[in-house]
């Protein structure tokens, strides 16, 4: 597992291989540290980890939005893994439990975590952001050291390989929460990326009427056909020209958003879910109010990743439609040169322990 420990005088120096971003485009696999867990962390063996579109930021540009790279960092926070060592003030957890790690960290004491909006905490930690200095490292590691509390037992049924999807699923599941009752409402998903695909999944699972996805790709949209929904569009030779009671714009593309307040029906509601570029975007404000559209924004989740795994306990087909390709973590590179090719994939994951 390469992972190995060196004797000194007074303590036991471990060290693990790690997948780490030093500059654009400069993706390694380094040698790191390992201490001990603390009182209250867990040492967990990584099996599982699923490439997110901010990890093909983080390579292709050395930063995402305003996280920029000032120090090398582990990149990876869609992870699941099994217990290696506790410390010794954890209980619920032991040694072999098989577990999904929740990649963010709140303060719990800011005003946002304070109103129960822990998902928008001004200083929140997450695996694998650049956001703060000291960056916080991911979980493209053989071994790492997390916090107790953000370990989550696996449901009854669910593996490590699937689990480590609980993370995106999370994502579509709070969007659409911020949506509403999306129950025998018409649903227009507009991109069909990973995150779009997992909310076909989510809105199949939450009762929605009519669903209908659109993306300039045939491959993604064949997938998201598979998970459930009623219609699949490729745009670039197909219009969509119905409306729809719920929009969510899922490819954070700015071009595509006229599109998406086009295709909401007046009074009807907007959820942008894909994250748009920095800087100031074009937006038809007048068609939003004229047509009195709610405009809703979307920001990771918190809660949400429970009730993810308990989804993909139940529906593995999720996981299975999603998850194309895996490759060891040996061959980091050929997985991400994969990866952004939508011609023929959607969710690539790395098998951690080789």
């Amino acid at each position: 597992m390469n992972v190995y420990s060196t004797k000194n005088r007074e303590e036991t120096v471990t060290r693990t291989e790690a997948l780490v971003i030093h500059a654009r485009r400069d993706l390694r696999l380094d040698t790191r540290a390992l201490p001990p867990p603390g009182p209250d962390e867990v040492r967990v063996n990584m099996a599982w980890g699923g490439i997110c579109g901010s990890d093909l930021h983080y390579f292709a540009h050395g930063g995402v939005g305003a996280s920029v790279l000032h120090a090398p960092m582990v990149l990876g926070h869609e992870v699941s893994g099994t217990v290696a060592a506790v410390g010794g003030a954890v209980d619920g957890f032991a040694v072999g439990d098989a577990v999904a790690i929740h990649p963010a960290r709140p303060c719990g004491a800011c005003p946002e975590c304070s109103r129960g909006q822990r998902n928008l905490c001004r200083n929140m930690r997450f695996l694998g952001s650049a956001a703060y200095d000291p960056h916080t490292d991911g979980g493209f590691s053989r071994a790492m050291i997390v916090s107790a509390a953000q370990l989550r037992h696996l449901p009854p049924g669910l593996d490590t390989r699937r689990a480590c999807l609980a993370e995106p699923l999370s994502v579509g599941l709070h969007a659409i929460a911020r949506a509403g009752d999306v129950r025998e409402r018409s649903v227009l998903v507009q991109g069909s990326g990973p995150i779009g695909l997992l909310l076909v999944a989510g809105l199949v699972h939450h009762g929605a009427g009519r669903i209908v996805v659109t993306d300039l790709e045939d491959f993604p949209l064949r997938c998201a056909a598979r998970l459930g929904a009623d219609a699949c569009h490729n745009t670039r030779h197909d219009t969509v020209d119905e409306e729809f009671d719920i929009v969510f714009e899922a490819t954070g593309v700015p071009r595509a958003l006229p599109g998406a307040i086009a295709r909401t029906r007046r009074g009807g509601i907007l959820v942008q879910v894909g994250m748009f570029p920095p800087g100031d975007v074009a937006v038809p404000v007048a068609q939003i109010i004229s047509r009195e559209l709610d405009f809703r924004g979307t920001f990771r989740f918190d809660t949400e990743f429970d009730a993810a795994l308990a989804l993909l306990a139940e529906r593995p087909e999720i996981a299975d439609i999603v998850v194309t390709q895996q490759f060891p973590l040996s061959d980091f590179a050929a997985a991400f040169a994969l990866a952004p090719d939508r011609t023929q994939a959607a969710k690539i994951l790395l098998s951690l322990p080789d």
